[in-house]
């Protein structure tokens, strides 16, 4: 699972599209989730490209569920408004 987490960042790091992936909105503006599925389960990396020029992972976690847990969701939604308010420090 790491290593598909690697290359699907290391697509975005290119400029490309993970090969999974879709908009988390209720995280934040431009924040995604790539999606990656395998043996041991489902696996999520939500991540926000466009703070300081960088790719932020602002959460990687199993899935259990059909549904993305709350508790997931505020905890990256967290995770990037920290981001951006290091983004606007001097």
């Amino acid at each position: 699972m790491r290593q598909e987490a690697g290359r699907q960042l290391r697509r975005v790091q290119r400029g490309l599209d993970p090969n999974d992936w879709k908009p988390v909105n209720p995280v934040g503006r431009g924040a995604r989730v790539i999606r990656i599925r395998d043996t041991h389960g489902a696996f999520r990396v939500i991540y926000v490209a466009h703070i300081h020029d960088a790719i932020h992972v602002l959460h990687c976690f199993q899935k259990k569920s059909g549904k993305t847990p709350f508790i997931d969701l505020s905890l990256a939604a967290r995770r990037y408004r920290d981001a951006l308010n290091k983004e606007s420090e001097p």
